[in-house]
C-alpha cells in the first residue's frame, strides 16, 4: 500500500503524526506493508510559493491507493483559498464522488442529546462529493455597484445522481444494520422542483434492484428535526453535496463533536485515489501544544484500511479508539483529555 501524506496546516501534522504512528503499529500486528510520502501542501506553502498544488502534483498523487489529510486552514489565508484550491480540487481530479462519514457516538464521549447514547448515535451519511453548487457554475452581473446580480448554479447529472444513490444502497446492503437495512434520501423535493426531482426518481428506480433495502425520504429540514430528536431512526441518509456538508456537521456535534468525526472522500474505482481526513479544522491556538485531540485522525486512519482491503486492521482500530474513549479519556475537547495528543496516540496503540 502506497499513502501520500499532506500533514496541512495548524495542529494537521499533530494528530496526522498520531495517526502513522497508529498505522505503523497495525500494519505490525495484521502482518502488511505500506510506505508514506509527505507533501507540504497547505498554508505556509501557498504564503511562501504562491501555489497550492504545484505542476504535477496531481500525477504524482495519482500514483497512491490513498491520500491522508490532516487538517487545512492556515489565519493567514483567506478563506476558500485552500479549500477550493486543494480539497475541492483532489475531490473533482480524483472523481471522489462519495463523501462518506460515519456518525457513531463512541462510549464514553459525551453527547449534547439529554438520554441518548452510542446504542441511539449510530448511522452514516453518503454525501454525493462532486456536483450541486460546488461545481462552480455561476458568475456576477454589475458587481461592486447597487443592482449587482449574484448567480450560484446547482448542476446535477442523472450519472452523479445514480452512482450515487447505488453505492449507498450497496453501504447499506453491506452495514446490515441488525435493526433493518434502511436508506434515507434526504433532498427537498416540494421546493427545488427540478434537481430533486431527478434525484427522487432516480432513487426510486434504482430502490427496485434493492427489495432488501427499505427506501426512506426525509425533507432536510425534517431530517435535522429527527437527527437530534431521534437520531436512532436512521442507518444510511444518502443526499446531495450541498445539504450533506450542512447536517454531517450536525451530526458530528451529536457524535460529540469535530475531535472524534472522520470522514472520506472516495472513488470506488479499482484504480481510484481516495482521500481520508478528520472533519476538524486545523485549530490554529492549539498549534505545537500538544493538547489536541487525535480520535478523529485516527478514525480516519481506520476509514483508509477498511477501504483500501485492509478490513482486518482497520475494524482492529475502530475498536481500539472505543477502549479509549470509553476507558482512558476524560473528555474529547482539547486540553481537557486528561493526556497529551501523543499520550492518546500511545493509548490507542496500546489497546490495539
Amino acid at each position: 500500500m502506497k499513502i501520500a501524506v499532506i500533514g496541512g496546516d495548524g495542529t494537521g501534522p499533530e494528530v496526522t503524526a498520531e495517526a502513522l504512528k497508529v498505522l505503523k503499529a497495525v500494519a505490525k500486528l495484521e502482518g502488511f506493508d505500506y510506505s508514506s510520502t509527505d507533501y507540504d501542501f497547505g498554508g505556509e506553502r501557498y504564503l511562501k510559493t504562491g501555489e497550492i498544488l504545484p505542476a504535477g502534483a496531481i500525477d504524482e498523487l495519482r500514483q497512491y491507493q490513498a491520500i491522508f489529510l490532516g487538517a487545512i486552514g492556515h489565519p493567514d489565508v483567506a478563506p476558500g483559498i485552500l479549500e477550493r484550491g486543494l480539497l475541492l480540487q483532489l475531490r473533482f481530479e480524483f472523481d471522489q464522488y462519495i463523501n462518506l462519514r460515519p456518525v457513531k457516538l463512541f462510549p464514553g464521549v459525551e453527547t449534547p442529546l439529554a438520554n441518548k447514547g452510542p446504542k441511539d448515535v449510530d448511522f452514516v451519511v453518503v454525501r454525493e462529493n462532486t456536483e450541486d453548487m460546488y461545481t462552480g457554475v455561476g458568475g456576477f452581473l454589475k458587481k461592486n455597484t447597487p443592482d449587482e446580480v449574484a448567480t450560484q448554479i446547482a448542476v446535477y447529472t442523472r450519472k452523479g445522481c445514480e452512482r450515487c444513490i447505488r453505492w449507498a444502497f450497496e453501504y447499506t446492503r453491506k452495514r446490515n444494520n441488525p435493526k433493518g437495512k434502511k436508506l434515507t434520501l434526504v433532498a427537498k423535493t416540494n421546493v427545488l422542483t427540478f434537481g430533486h426531482d431527478l434525484w427522487w426518481r432516480t432513487f426510486q428506480e434504482v430502490a427496485k434492484e434493492y427489495p432488501d433495502v427499505q427506501p426512506d425520504y426525509n425533507h432536510v429540514d425534517a431530517c435535522c428535526m429527527w437527527m437530534v430528536k431521534n437520531p436512532e431512526y436512521y442507518d444510511v441518509i444518502v443526499t446531495t453535496n450541498m445539504f450533506g456538508d450542512i447536517i454531517t456537521d450536525l451530526a458530528a456535534m451529536i457524535q460529540g463533536g469535530m475531535g472524534v468525526a472522520a470522514g472520506g472522500n472516495i472513488n470506488p474505482d479499482a484504480e481510484g485515489v481516495s482521500m481520508f481526513e478528520p472533519m476538524g479544522g486545523s485549530a490554529p491556538k492549539y498549534t505545537g501544544k500538544n493538547v489536541i485531540n487525535p480520535i478523529a485522525a485516527i478514525s480516519a486512519m481506520s476509514m483508509l484500511l477498511t477501504h483500501t482491503g485492509q478490513e482486518a486492521a482497520g475494524k482492529r482500530v475502530w475498536e481500539a479508539v472505543q477502549v479509549v474513549t470509553g476507558t482512558k479519556m476524560k473528555s474529547q475537547a482539547a486540553g481537557k483529555m486528561g493526556h497529551s495528543t501523543t499520550e492518546v496516540g500511545d493509548l490507542v496503540v496500546e489497546a490495539l
